[in-house]
C-alpha cells in the first residue's frame, strides 16, 4: 500500500485541485476493489491548524495529523495556495522542514498549480525543471529567479520531484502518478470515470501572456509597453538598445534582469499573444493575422506560433475561434 499524504500548509488552500486529486485516488483504490484486490492507496491530510483556511471560507477538518506525527510517508502533495498569503510560504517553515525530511528519506513530492511556490520555498528544485499556473509565472519568477521555469509544460518529472501546470493540469499530474504507480490500465479507468482527457500535455495553449513587469526597472518597463503598442512593427533588439543608449549586450542583460526572459522572447510572446486573439476572433485568415503582427515569412511564423502557443495558427484557430 502507497501512503499518499496531502500537506495543508498555513495559508489560504484553493479547495479544486485538493478534492480533484483526491477523487482520482479514491478511483484508482476503486479499480483495485472491482478485481478483488485492497485498496492501494492510503489517503491521509496533514497539517498545522484544524480549521484550514479556504478561498472566502474556512473548513474544519477532522482526523488532520500534525505533520510532525506523520513519521513516514511515501508521496507528498502540496495542493494549490492562493497569493494573498504568499502561497502560504510565509507560515509553513516547520511543514517545509518536514517535506524536505521526508524527501531525504525517500518519499516523493508533488506540487498542484501554484503548490509549486511551497515545494520551491524548499529548495528541492534547484537545477530542476518546474512548472506552474501560467497566471503565477511574472510572480514565481520575481520571487524564485534561479530556477528553471517552464510554464509551457503541465508536468514536470525529475528525482521524484513533480510539478503541475494550474487547474485541471493537477489531475494530469495525479494520473501520471496513478499511472506510474498502478499502470496505465488504472490511471485509464480513473480518467474515464472522471472524464478528464489523459493526453494533454502541454498548457500552452491556455496561457495568457500577461507582460512581466513586476520588477522596479521603469526604463525596461517603458520598453516593454513600446513593444506592446506596435505589434505591427519589426522590432528588433538593435532598436530597442539604442532608444535606451546601450548596446545590444548590456541592453539584452538588463532586460532579463528584469523580466527574467530575453527580449528576443518578450517580442515573440507579446506578437504571438496578439496573433492568438487575431486568430480567436475568426474575422481574420492567418496569412493576415501574420501580417497584421509584424511577420511577412509564413514558415518563421508557424514555427514561432507553435513554439510559444504548442499549436500551429490553424490548429489554434480551430480550437478557440467564435466563429
Amino acid at each position: 500500500m502507497k501512503q499518499v499524504t496531502f500537506l495543508l500548509a498555513d495559508g489560504v488552500l484553493k479547495p479544486s485541485c485538493l478534492f480533484g486529486a483526491i477523487e482520482i485516488f479514491e478511483k484508482a483504490n476503486e479499480f483495485y476493489l472491482d478485481k478483488g484486490q485492497p485498496p492501494f492507496y492510503n489517503i491521509q491530510l496533514a497539517g498545522i491548524n484544524l480549521r484550514q483556511g479556504l478561498l472566502n471560507t474556512f473548513l474544519s477538518i477532522q482526523g488532520l495529523q500534525e505533520v510532525t506525527d506523520v513519521k513516514k510517508t511515501d508521496l507528498i502533495i502540496l495542493p494549490s495556495f492562493d497569493a494573498r498569503d504568499d502561497f502560504a510560504i510565509n507560515n509553513s517553515g516547520e511543514a517545509l522542514g518536514w517535506v524536505t525530511a521526508q524527501y531525504k528519506n525517500g518519499a516523493e513530492v508533488a506540487s498542484l498549480c501554484t503548490g509549486s511556490f511551497l515545494l520551491a520555498a524548499t529548495g528541492l528544485l534547484k537545477g530542476q525543471p518546474c512548472t506552474t499556473h501560467w497566471k503565477a509565472e511574472a510572480h514565481f519568477r520575481a520571487r524564485f529567479p534561479e530556477l528553471n521555469l517552464v510554464t509551457n509544460k503541465i508536468i514536470t518529472d525529475h528525482k521524484g520531484l513533480y510539478t503541475a501546470g494550474g487547474a485541471t493540469s493537477s489531475l494530469n499530474l495525479i494520473l501520471y502518478l496513478v499511472e506510474k504507480y498502478s499502470g496505465r490500465e488504472a490511471a485509464l479507468y480513473c480518467a474515464k470515470v472522471l472524464q478528464i482527457d489523459i493526453e494533454r500535455n502541454s498548457q500552452s495553449p491556455f496561457i495568457v501572456f500577461e507582460g512581466l513587469k513586476e520588477h522596479a526597472d521603469s526604463e525596461i518597463r517603458s520598453v516593454q509597453e513600446y513593444i506592446e503598442t506596435h505589434i505591427e512593427a519589426k522590432v528588433t533588439v538593435d532598436f530597442l538598445a539604442d532608444q535606451c543608449a546601450m548596446n545590444r549586450i548590456n541592453f539584452s542583460r538588463r532586460f532579463k534582469r528584469a523580466t527574467k526572459i530575453s527580449p528576443v522572447d518578450y517580442i515573440q510572446r507579446v506578437k504571438v499573444e496578439a496573433a492568438k486573439r487575431g486568430l480567436e476572433s475568426g474575422r481574420k485568415n492567418v496569412n493576415e493575422v501574420m501580417y497584421a503582427v509584424g511577420y511577412t515569412d509564413v514558415k518563421a511564423f508557424r514555427m514561432i506560433f507553435k513554439k510559444i502557443a504548442g499549436l500551429t495558427p490553424l490548429e489554434y484557430r480551430v480550437k478557440f475561434s467564435h466563429v
